[in-house]
């Protein structure tokens, strides 16, 4: 089984999921989730854990940690491990509670935290299991709006600073950054995430990459394959021409969503190459991630330039 792309340093950020296997709920009960909760304020006790957000969900949770001490295989054992354990003494069974690996995005706080946060409170919202995010009370969100006290081990301050030095004002003008997303189609920020790993802006990718990543080699981590050599703009346009010769348009759009997202360009230099306002770099490529995820044709023709770029 392949293994996801770990990088743990002191002060990162993550975005982590985690499912209930074969997609089965692991939340049944109030105390379930007021256990898990526990193990949160456990982890931040016991291993410096920072909780920035968090949703629970029926089958899975989302969390925003970031980990002071770059320890975050020891966070997660923690949680996932303590409460595998209790879920399954209260209901006498044994085995995996969690599909496979938890998920962890390394985000870079700045550019993505706050979105994230926003993603994360709008779930239950998106899932169909409340109307508005207050409705949902196992979440932060009441906590970050001010419609309940914050648990003391909740880190509200980063969120809020970005928002008012008061936090009254704060609470309110979040409020209003979540609902005006609220019941709208709404995208992923976690769609510009590069090889499932890394979330950040070009030049994080490449401060990660050169700091962290260089020199290291694991085929059973094929994450890494996408950090170790990157295309260039050039061969990218190629390859998207190549394939999809018949349609220079679509060629166009493909060859802008691949530079996009492996490329490692900032978007005025990729707007540069298309003669184009780094605005419509972002709106072509939201609107080609749009057309990939309803068409499964185009899907696959874009995976097949992307395996010719990697052996490229």
């Amino acid at each position: 089984m392949a293994r996801p792309l770990r990088i743990e340093y002191p002060g990162a950020y993550y975005h982590v999921t985690s499912r209930g296997n074969e997609r089965k709920d692991i939340f049944k009960s109030r105390r379930d989730r007021e256990k898990f909760l526990d193990y949160l304020s456990s982890a931040t006790e016991r291993y410096g854990a920072a909780v920035h957000a968090y949703c629970l969900m029926s089958n899975h949770y989302h969390l925003l940690l970031e980990t002071p001490e770059g320890n975050l295989s020891e966070i997660m054992r923690h949680i996932n491990g303590a409460y595998t354990t209790y879920f399954n003494i209260k209901r006498k069974r044994s085995g995996h509670l969690f599909q496979g690996r938890y998920k962890a995005i390394l985000i870079e706080a700045d550019e993505y935290l706050v979105e994230l946060s926003r993603y994360i409170h709008l779930n239950p919202v998106k899932a169909g299991m409340v109307e508005k995010p207050e409705q949902h009370k196992w979440s932060s969100y009441q906590g970050f709006t001010g419609q309940c006290k914050a648990p003391e081990w909740l880190k509200t301050g980063f969120i809020w600073g970005c928002f008012a030095t008061k936090e009254a004002v704060a609470q309110k003008k979040y409020r209003g950054f979540v609902e005006d997303m609220s019941g709208k189609e709404y995208e992923s920020p976690l769609t510009g995430t590069i090889g499932s790993s890394i979330l950040g802006s070009p030049g994080f990718v490449d401060e990660i990459s050169s700091t962290h990543l260089k020199g290291k080699k694991d085929t059973n981590i094929p994450a890494l394959r996408q950090f170790i050599s990157r295309p260039t703009p050039e061969e990218i346009l190629v390859a998207a021409k190549a394939g999809f010769a018949d349609n220079e348009k679509l060629a166009r759009q493909v060859g802008i969503h691949l530079c996009h997202k492996f490329s490692g360009l900032k978007l005025r230099e990729i707007g540069d190459l298309f003669d184009v306002r780094d605005t419509a770099i972002s709106e072509a490529n939201r609107r080609i991630v749009r057309k990939l995820a309803a068409d499964g044709e185009l899907r696959k023709k874009v995976e097949r330039i992307k395996s010719r770029l990697d052996k490229v």
